[in-house]
């Protein structure tokens, strides 16, 4: 949950000094924040110099400074209105054009104008807190997103996006009189503890850097690392540039909306930006911000259903006018709302958001208090009670139970199986960050084997199973994953004996009743060529339906010899794995 400090008495006077401390407790309460502490600013014990030290919630972007907080409690208590962001008329779009090579490094970028800017020192660091708190949050330490600001009248347009090679890029950091290249960079902030140090890695082994330039060949900023001396802002500013690059489309325009409508109040025309055209090496060119609002349709009944009061239609859209929401009455008669969402609310995202702002527009105090009127009572899902039925009977049949990490290692999933990928079948994750640890698994038997391994000082025989969740590609689903419940046993000691593992398949199967046959309603083992077992030891496992049609649900077999070397095992094994979703 981010923290940020406030001005006490700039907060306080912004709300007509109607509370006092405890005042504002209960208001940020009511409001959904909360007041940690007040403290003196710096060595001075003025109450003039207090600062409050408020938490926010993770996803509500627009109360990470002064200007957000105090405006969004300005509209809760009816004291304001909200703003209408706007982009200034007939204003000429600053250009961005984008290389081809800047695909390698962070493929988006976004920008904006903020014109005749009037800074304070208050202002100017409430300017440079919120990018810095929006790093820290929105735009993952600046691995997803990063924000570059400059002063305009210190740059000339165009401006290219462009990535090159480190040596190539030269120019005096922020804040710095050394002339450094890109190699430079990295080694004077690392060298130091700098806070620009953690950043570093970001684009470190990349062998080409993102790198922003003006029309005369200026360098602007080393996305996402520092910016230029050059263009740095200062309390004469005027004129604000912001560029900022993303690897996260999404994301960068939330960021960029955050920026300009926090402080686009401070321009000679408040609440009003100028925009900025983004030209792509294909030639597809989109202008920049995007202030169009979001429209999310709605019913009075749902949203006092969900919050548990009697509102009508007009008294609702009344209440979340006090949220920032502008809310209009569609069809009375059948209680429809439409409710278009500010720029500054991306955490509303569907209709339950809705309801929670009304919640804290009426007053969860408010909120009649009515006894429960409905009798529930809870059941498993039906994949778990089938999951618990198969669990209990091969724990009864002598078998231990063992639970292993769904993550392994792509080698352990495939390679180490003598299994082969075709990339159709594991979900790989993006960004391990050990070698232990790339893959979903989608087989549950080298986390038997590894369990056997880590277990040899233990006597024979090893009598193992586990009943979990292993995980596919499917593109069909929303997620383009899919998870499947599967069963797994091994039988591990100085020979395979086949016929105990089989007959452990059989137990289970006769408890899910199904008979072994080869006709409808059983179930039986075909001869199959498995990698990862013995040549003419192992099978597929094949449900024969009530309607005939076979399913094969897995394989079992005596592993193969390689497998164990692998593995680093000393005794025969031998396993089953099979699906028992079919069994629902």
């Amino acid at each position: 949950m981010p923290t940020i400090h406030i001005d006490k008495k700039s907060l306080l006077d912004h709300l007509g000094n109607e509370y006092d401390t405890e005042g504002f407790r209960e208001l940020g309460f009511r409001f959904g924040i909360e007041l940690e502490e007040e403290t003196f600013k710096g060595d001075t014990e003025d109450e003039d110099n207090m600062e409050l030290k408020i938490d926010i919630s993770a996803n509500r972007y627009d109360l990470l400074c002064f200007e957000g907080l105090s405006r969004a409690l300005g509209i809760y208590l009816g004291r304001e209105q909200t703003p209408s962001y706007r982009i200034s008329p007939g204003a000429k779009p600053q250009r961005i054009v984008v290389s081809k090579e800047c695909e390698q490094v962070r493929p988006f970028v976004v920008g904006a104008v903020l014109r005749g800017v009037k800074l304070t020192p208050e202002r100017y660091q409430s300017f440079i807190d919120l990018q810095d708190k929006l790093h820290n949050n929105l735009c993952g330490k600046r691995k997803l997103v990063s924000i570059g600001t400059h002063d305009l009248d210190t740059v000339q347009g165009p401006f290219t996006y462009e990535a090159r090679r480190p040596e190539d890029i030269k120019f005096v950091p922020l804040n710095q009189t050394e002339m450094m290249d890109g190699r430079r960079v990295m080694e004077f902030y690392g060298a130091g503890d700098s806070p620009i140090r953690k950043f570093l890695d970001i684009i470190r082994e990349s062998p080409v850097y993102p790198v922003f330039y003006d029309a005369n060949g200026t360098v602007m900023s080393l996305p996402p690392i520092i910016n230029s001396d050059h263009s740095k802002i200062t309390l004469d500013t005027r004129n604000i540039f912001i560029e900022i690059t993303a690897t996260d489309f999404t994301k960068v325009s939330i960021a960029l909306n955050i920026m300009l409508t926090m402080f686009s109040g401070y321009c000679a025309e408040p609440f009003s930006v100028e925009p900025a055209e983004v030209v792509y090496p294909d030639g597809k060119s989109i202008m920049y911000p995007e202030f169009e609002q979001r429209t999310v349709h709605t019913t009075a009944k749902y949203l006092n259903g969900i919050v548990g009061i009697n509102q009508s239609c007009d008294e609702i859209a009344g209440l979340l006018k006090r949220m920032s929401l502008e809310a209009a009455v569609e069809n009375a008669e059948k209680g429809e709302i439409s409710v278009k969402l500010p720029l500054t609310r991306p955490d509303i995202l569907q209709e339950c958001d809705i309801a929670e702002d009304l919640a804290i527009a009426f007053g969860y105090n408010n909120i009649p208090r009515v006894p429960n009127s409905e009798v529930t009572v809870g059941v498993p899902l039906p994949l778990n009670k089938l999951a618990d039925i198969v669990r209990t009977e091969m724990a009864m049949a002598g078998w231990t139970e063992v639970l292993t990490l769904s993550l392994c290692s792509h080698m352990e999933n495939f390679g180490l199986l003598r299994r082969t990928d075709d990339g159709s079948e594991a979900v790989v994750l993006e960004n391990p960050k050990t070698l232990e640890y790339q893959v979903c698994r989608s087989t549950l038997l080298p986390g038997l084997l590894k369990c056997v391994r880590e277990n040899k000082m233990h006597s024979l025989p090893f009598k193992m199973f586990e009943v979990s969740d292993v995980m596919f590609k499917n593109p069909g689903r929303p997620n383009g994953t899919q998870n499947q419940r599967r069963a797994c046993a091994l039988f591990s000691s100085s020979s395979a004996q086949f016929e105990i593992i089989s007959g452990l398949l059989d137990t289970l199967m006769t408890a899910l009743n199904v008979p072994h046959k080869k006709e409808a309603g059983g179930y039986y083992l075909e001869a199959a060529d498995i990698p990862t077992y013995l040549p003419g030891r192992s099978a597929n496992v094949v449900r024969v339906a009530e309607s005939g049609h076979k399913t094969v649900l897995g394989s079992i077999g005596v592993v193969h010899p390689e497998v164990l070397r692998n593995f680093e095992l000393d005794y025969p094994v031998s396993s089953f794995e099979i699906n028992i979703e079919p069994f629902l």
